[in-house]
């Protein structure tokens, strides 16, 4: 009979220190990001402020490009959760285009994720292969949601979309407007809440009139 040796012992259910100390990367990484920009940063900066070693980064990440990638995703989830696109035909149509937008809205006005963009239109980044990282780690996942949702409420028969693709482009370039604009230019960074609800409020409204059912 073959006994089990420590080497033939199966993995265990779960790691939680690991999911901790990538946890603890990330929010370093995002702090860092945005203090000192994406060429500023090394990973070794990002290891000591997380306080694990950079051969742990590395083991969790790849590269900073990766961490980079999943620092836009992990925020993308926590401002624009799964939820917000779940099927619920008792929901209004306004109400839940108004709850996408404010979320969207806060999401892309926190210092976090001005910082990224700003690191984007960087010449360090302009030309490589992060734009596109970056796309499908975050604005490709929150379009994909949209346009799943305007899809049901075309068939539910509330609105008139002949491409739902470039709608729901539309209603998130709308969103952004002068405001994430300005914001990034360093002019104003933040709005206040009830300029942004009265904002948020007029592109759903237009929105509406475009692809609303008559």
């Amino acid at each position: 009979m073959i006994r089990n040796t420590p080497e033939c012992k199966p993995a265990g259910p779960g790691r939680p220190k690991d999911l901790a100390k990538r946890a603890a990367i990330l929010d370093a990484a995002k702090r860092l990001f945005v203090l000192q920009g994406f060429a500023g940063v090394s990973m070794d900066q990002i290891a000591a402020e997380a306080g694990v070693s950079k051969l742990t980064v590395y083991s969790h990440f790849g590269d900073k490009d990766g961490l980079f990638a999943e620092a836009v995703r992990a925020h993308c989830e926590l401002g624009m959760p799964t939820r917000l696109f779940e099927p619920d035909p008792a929901v209004p149509l306004r109400e839940r285009l108004t709850d996408i937008g404010e979320a969207f809205f806060a999401m892309i006005m926190t210092p976090e994720a001005i910082a990224g963009h700003r690191i984007l239109c960087s010449p360090q980044v302009t030309g490589s292969q992060m734009p596109a990282t970056f796309w499908e780690a975050g604005p490709q996942r929150v379009q994909n949601g949209f346009t799943a949702l305007l899809e049901r409420r075309i068939a539910a028969g509330e609105l008139e979309i002949d491409d739902p693709v470039r709608a729901a482009g539309q209603f998130f370039t709308l969103l952004k407007g002068e405001l994430h604009a300005r914001a990034v230019f360093g002019y104003c960074c933040s709005a206040r809440h009830d300029t942004a609800q009265e904002h948020v409020a007029s592109v759903v409204e237009l929105f509406l009139r475009a692809y609303a059912k008559r």
